[in-house]
């Protein structure tokens, strides 16, 4: 996102209002048409705890990631901001999360009002209130009209007033969401000030807000209000709130109870400023920064100027439109293009520009910081990065390096990734280590253009910082995270996050051509092996002593806003490794079938929950268990039932764009599943024709003529004009665009299903496997006691012979195969002299082996393959032992 002028902004309305040239013309001209901006601001789903059955959306004037997000506020609290079911509204704030599962902003609530005192609130009818891409407005049932529309940084309301009465504005500056405390100043016509806030989830996050409002109407009457009383002589107040949102601790070592998502907010005014007017029109300019008032006046001259209310709502629609049409459709019902570009409205809200017009921002180490680019802000990590990003890399690839060295400059002035981050500051909220994934797919598709080499030093030096990853030293020693770690929030969960960020920092460091990092981390990546327990086949919390507490399929102890039975499933990057231990794709897609008896079942139950993250990889599993037609069924039914165009129509929180963005990847028919990468696996497309323009020139086409709702079942595809049975798609696809051409049909079809035809699947070892002897210690070799044919037979050091016990095969999963069995670590010992065994093979870590130079690594415990004292008798017992660099631990593989 560069830097946009007004003059620059009236060029981008007038181009867009100009015909277009033959072959680019787009099927639709106004997609902002198509957003309920609505959508996500009532209960659609239960609230099952995790921050309510609402997308806590906000319905406000905002530009496409604008700093600047000026919504309405009602007395009934959710985290947006705004409660549809509420008719009373407090104020209108100049800062917003778009579903955030906690609250933080809303600061420096705007409140007209009629008369000689301020109103708490005033009522409305929906009747009555309109909102658009760029604007929005309400008529209050006292007859005040407001209206409001936003540029990056800056924005204007207008307030029209009823003849006859005192036009009033009361402006606070210590309030927010959550508690607060600022100062503001009265001019002749205008109000500077700040504000300082924060709190997120409970946090310890602080930032400072600075404002500036220019009327064009001098003030009739002026005065402060600090606590409640009014000053008619003020001219400058300061003052503080506590605010009257309880936090929902979303953290390690706290208890996470349901949180409450409505409440009451209304509360004494704290330090404002009441003015009044002789004019029953009034218009307010507002420019804001996070660095300074100066700042603030410079951004509001820039982006505002002198222009009117109408060319400034007229730019933000224009603008809305140019991001909206990237995603071009024909055809389609209403609902369905509602659905769509709500979605996409709702996905290109965050992150948020935090630069000013002179590239100054706050840094994270509470310096003011200058870009050429531009600096971003708000990133929900642990939501945005498994599809989000990924979207606004495709339709951006520009503002996607921008968002990337963003996350870089935080890292660099914070000291490390932290995992969810409001304005300047760091939070600790949510698990996992999202930030490198972050980074690494929008580079992955095509955000390329920031400091990769800082990136990539980063990413590896977080994996041992407590700070990034708590619990990294177990992790790093066990291969998983264990339980009873006081600051680590579910540890099950823990480990497949950091698997996830473990395989995204493997695919940057290859792309830069670091191959010893990106073989570290593949191998690291593999580490979900830890928690497979293949009696049950699930994905468990272990104990730091490698035993197995108590468990169930549906326990939300050491899993984070899920269960055992959705978090089992998290493998995205190595759905193949995953299905082989879990019995195959026969008994995989059973399982997948029972799992999505219900869509959207909440925490307490062995089903999906399509209102959460933690499950929105698992309805494309299916293309990799050679069932893509059931991918293409279930991906359909959640997007058609689950996302509606209606106020109620999200069933948890967006969670900054995270909701939205599966929404728009649904109606696509394609998914990011491997985090870092670019393949896309497929669905079916839900609209005849759909053009993605990338904003780098690249175009991807998609024709899929008799396209519905219930004509989901792909028949057959042609990719750029040649037949394809794949479903999915190479990086190299998105990266030079192409056509797809679909045929669809209402019946499932064996299209896609055949083996070789499934997605990519990222494992460890040589694909093709390799076959043949182990040499090792005085040319001896590698021998299965061929005698035992049973789970435990001795792993031993023989004379080469040739026979079946000494012919190993390397295996594509990391494994060492010989007599239909796999070399394992006896117990999954970790200790010096632990023997080595055939098994059964199993999938769990126990039977992972990684060649280093010519030793063979047991990856979770770091122990070579071993040759005890160096004994050459044969039938020696082999063992895992310290690496050690001896002739005991060297061996030839074929």
């Amino acid at each position: 996102m560069r830097l946009r002028s007004a003059a620059v902004a009236a060029l981008t309305l007038a181009a867009l209002a100009a015909p277009v040239a033959t072959g680019t013309a787009h099927a639709i001209t106004d997609p902002a048409q198509h957003v309920n901006a609505f959508v996500g601001t009532r209960p659609g789903g239960p609230d099952f705890g995790h921050g309510g059955g609402a997308g806590n959306t906000f319905p406000g004037a905002v530009a496409p990631f604008g700093m600047l997000q000026w919504s309405p506020d009602t007395v009934t609290h959710q985290h947006g901001g705004y409660h549809y079911d509420d008719n009373r509204i407090r104020g209108f704030s100049l800062t917003h999360l778009s579903g955030p599962g906690c609250s933080d902003f809303g600061n420096v609530p705007f409140m007209p009002s009629l008369g000689t005192a301020p109103a708490t609130y005033s009522t409305f009818s929906h009747a009555n209130e309109q909102a658009s891409p760029g604007s929005y407005s309400v008529r209050f049932d006292n007859g005040i009209r407001t209206e409001l529309t936003a540029d990056q940084r800056s924005g204007i309301a207008r307030f029209t007033y009823p003849a006859g009465q005192r036009a009033s504005l009361n402006v606070d500056a210590a309030r927010a969401f959550n508690a607060a405390s600022g100062s503001v100043t009265i001019g002749a016509n205008t109000l500077s000030g700040y504000t300082d806030s924060g709190g997120f989830c409970g946090a310890g996050n602080r930032y400072r807000l600075h404002f500036h409002v220019t009327f064009d109407q001098p003030f009739a009457t002026a005065a402060t209000i600090a606590d409640g009383r009014i000053d008619p002589n003020g001219r400058t107040v300061e003052g503080s709130s506590r605010g009257s949102v309880p936090p929902a601790p979303k953290t390690a070592g706290t208890r996470h109870l349901p949180a409450t998502t409505a409440t009451e907010d209304v509360a004494p005014f704290a330090a404002s400023a009441f003015v009044s007017f002789n004019a029953t029109t009034v218009t307010a300019r507002v420019g804001i920064s996070f660095v300074s008032v100066d700042n603030a006046r410079a951004n509001l001259a820039a982006e505002v100027g002198t222009r009117s209310f109408d060319d400034v709502r007229a730019a933000a629609r224009a603008e809305w439109n140019g991001w909206l049409g990237r995603v071009d459709v024909t055809g389609g019902t209403t609902t369905q293009l509602r659905t769509l570009y709500t979605a996409l409205y709702h996905s290109l809200l965050h992150p948020n520009v935090f630069s000013d017009v002179n590239g100054q921002y706050a840094g994270f180490d509470r310096q003011v910081r200058t870009t050429t680019g531009t600096q971003y802000a708000n990133f929900s990590g642990w939501d945005v990065y498994r599809s989000q990003i990924a979207l606004i890399g495709l339709l951006g690839p520009d503002e996607a390096a921008d968002i990337a060295q963003s996350a870089v400059n935080q890292a660099a002035q914070g000291g490390y990734f932290d995992r969810w981050t409001v304005a300047n500051g760091g939070t600790g909220v949510m698990n996992g280590d999202p930030m490198p994934i972050i980074v690494s797919t929008a580079h992955a598709f095509g955000g390329t253009g920031f400091d990769t080499a800082d990136a990539l030093r980063r990413m590896v030096a977080g994996v041992d910082d407590i700070r990034q990853r708590p619990g990294w030293l177990q992790y790093n020693n066990y291969g998983y995270v264990p339980t009873g770690l006081p600051d680590v929030w579910g540890s099950a969960a823990t480990t497949l996050e950091y698997t996830s960020a473990d395989f995204a920092i493997s695919q940057f460091a290859a792309r830069l051509n670091d191959a010893g990092t990106a073989e570290r981390f593949l191998r690291r990546a593999q580490n979900w092996r830890g928690l497979f327990e293949s009696g049950g086949k699930y994905l468990r919390p272990r104990n730091a002593d490698l035993t197995w507490p108590a468990f169930s399929p549906v326990q939300e102890n050491e899993y984070v806003e899920g269960n055992a039975a959705q978090y089992t499933w998290m493998v995205p990057y190595n759905h193949r490794g995953l299905f082989d231990a879990m019995g195959g794709n026969a008994a995989v897609t059973s399982r997948l079938d029972t799992f999505f008896t219900e869509l959207n079942a909440g925490p307490k139950k062995p089903y999906a929950y399509l209102g959460n993250e933690p499950t929105l990889n698992t309805p494309w599993a299916y293309a990799y268990a050679g069932a893509p037609h059931k991918t293409q069924d279930v991906v359909r039914r959640a997007l058609t039932s689950i996302f509606l165009p209606t106020p109620e129509g999200l069933v948890g929180n967006d969670d900054l764009g995270e909701m939205s963005s599966w929404a728009v990847w649904a109606a696509l028919g394609m998914y990011p599943q491997a985090p870092g990468r670019a393949e896309l696996v497929l669905a079916s497309p839900q609209f005849p024709t759909t053009t993605i323009r990338r904003g780098n020139g690249v175009t991807i086409t998609i024709t899929a003529p008799n396209a519905s709702d219930t004509a989901k079942y792909v028949q057959s595809l042609r990719v750029d004009g040649v037949t394809s049975t794949r479903p999915w798609l190479p990086a190299s696809f998105v990266a030079r665009g192409g056509t797809l051409d679909f045929t669809l049909g209402t019946s499932p079809s064996t299209w896609g299903s055949a083996a070789a035809d499934a997605p990519p699947s990222f494992d460890v070892g040589p694909n093709p496997a390799r076959g043949g002897a182990v040499v090792g210690l005085a040319g001896k070799c590698l021998d299965g006691e061929p005698s035992t044919n049973v789970d435990g037979a001795v792993v031993r050091l023989w004379d080469c012979n040739g026979s079946a016990a000494q012919q190993w095969t390397v295996a594509s999963d990391g494994t060492l195969r010989a007599l239909g069995r796999c070399l394992d670590v006896s117990g999954s010992g970790r200790t010096n002299g632990t023997k080595v065994q055939l098994w059964t093979c199993n999938g769990t870590a126990a039977q992972q082996w990684w060649p280093q130079g010519s030793a063979l690594v047991n990856s979770p415990s770091g122990l070579c393959l071993d040759v005890p004292n160096s004994t050459t008798v044969n039938g020696v017992q082999l063992q895992v032992y310290g690496c050690n660099g001896t002739g005991a631990q060297q061996w030839r593989l074929p």
